[in-house]
This record gives C-alpha cells, structure tokens and sequence, in this order.
C-alpha cells in the first residue's frame, strides 16, 4: 500500500465521475474528492484540509490516468521540492508535457500557496517536470471546454509562463494550439486559443483581466457571448 494520499479537484467537468472511478481503479486505492469548489485559490488549499499525508497525487477532473501508471514506483519528494508534474497528452494538439498532468504535492506547501494566475506556480519552493506520461487530459469534454482549455492556456503562455518557461518553447506550445487540432470539438480548443492570445494583448494595458482566467462565472460568460449560438447548432 502506498504512503500518498490521492485528491481528485473537479469543478463542472461531464466525466468526471468516471475520470475519479478509473483513478481509484488504476491507483488501487481510494481517491478523495473535491468537486464544485469556487475559485481555484481556494479548491487547492481545501485540498490540502482533506489529505492525510504530507505528500499526496492530486488530478484534474478532466485528467485520464493511464493504466499503467504504477503507484507503488513513485518515489517521495526531495528536501525542497514542493510539487513533482508528470506529462499528459494533450488529445486535440498531440502537445505532451505539464498541462493537465498529474502532480505529487506536499500538504505544507499547498497551506502557504502564493499569488499567480497559475496558480500552482505559487508554490513556495521547487517544482520537479518529469518526461514520464501519466494520462491524457480529456479537456474537450464539451464544446465549452475545449474552449476553456485553449483559452486559458494560451493567455498565460502569452503572457509568460510563471513557471520560467524559455520563450522559444512557449512559441512552439502557442503554435500547436492555435494551428488547428484534430478530434471533438478541436475547433473550439483552436479558437479559445486565438483568443487567448487576444487577451493577453488587451491584459497588457489592463493587467486585471488576468484575474478573470480564474473566474469560472466570467470564462463562461467570455464563451457564450462568441460561441453559444455555435455550440448548440453545431
């Protein structure tokens, strides 16, 4: 039996419950969860309430494990590190690295979380990228998102990864997103993207807009205003 923990984080995402039923059948242990918790600031840190151990897996809502992803072989963090991420696949793009991935956590660092729009880059102490692939992030479980997913990412890779993320890298991630992509509801992922890009434009002269990335309420008002009529009609 492992000493981690496992959380899963899940807010309005359709798969859900199935995504948190295969992790418990994967892991081979219980998987507590969070779901519908306002403000992302906030779902991190209550997960960091609900964990027995100091260190523990936390997953998206929308993260599909692999199957032979084996807990029993990840090792505890080192002194310093505050969070380990592994890669997932992106299923729209083909882009494999940190979005979305499935991460080891320390409780401690979580209860001392700092400010970014990331909002895991405030961890205080390091953070640990792996090559390994744990899973698929299933961002495009509607239209709305995949809308979400492009959106979001692309602004803050716009912006400037606060990960420290060389700019020839975060180029080459803008690019596959906003290139077109192949599978359901590729295009809404594509244009969530472009417009993601927008913003972090428009954020320039009025960094405030930044703070919305994090607002459920107002990303969901962003996409209907240019895409409900869309969705529904197909």
């Amino acid at each position: 039996m492992s000493d981690f923990d496992a959380v899963m984080l899940s807010y309005d995402e359709p798969i859900a419950d199935r995504l948190h039923a295969r992790l418990q059948r994967v892991l081979g242990t219980r998987v507590k969860r969070l779901h519908g918790v306002q403000g992302m600031r906030r779902a991190y840190r209550l997960a960091a309430e609900v964990t027995d151990s100091e260190q523990f897996l936390l997953a998206d809502g929308d993260f599909v494990i692999a199957t032979e992803f084996d807990l029993g072989s990840v090792a505890p963090l080192a002194e310093g590190v505050a969070m380990r991420v592994w890669r997932a696949r992106n299923p729209l793009n083909g882009l494999i690295y940190g979005y979305g991935g499935l991460k080891l956590i320390r409780r401690s660092a979580l209860r001392q979380l700092g400010d970014a729009v990331d909002v895991l880059a405030a961890l205080p102490g390091r953070s640990e990228f792996v090559a390994d692939v744990a899973g698929t992030t299933r961002i495009n479980q509607s239209p709305y998102h995949a809308w979400k997913a492009g959106f979001r990412e692309c602004a803050m890779l716009a912006r400037g990864s606060e990960y420290g993320m060389d700019d020839g890298e975060a180029t080459d991630r803008i690019k596959a997103w906003t290139d077109g992509a192949e599978g359901e509801y590729a295009e809404y992922a594509t244009a969530g993207a472009r417009e993601g890009i927008a913003l972090a434009a428009e954020a320039a002269h009025f960094p405030h807009l930044f703070d919305q990335l994090n607002d459920p309420a107002w990303l969901f008002s962003r996409f209907t205003a240019g895409h409900a009529e869309q969705a529904v009609t197909g």
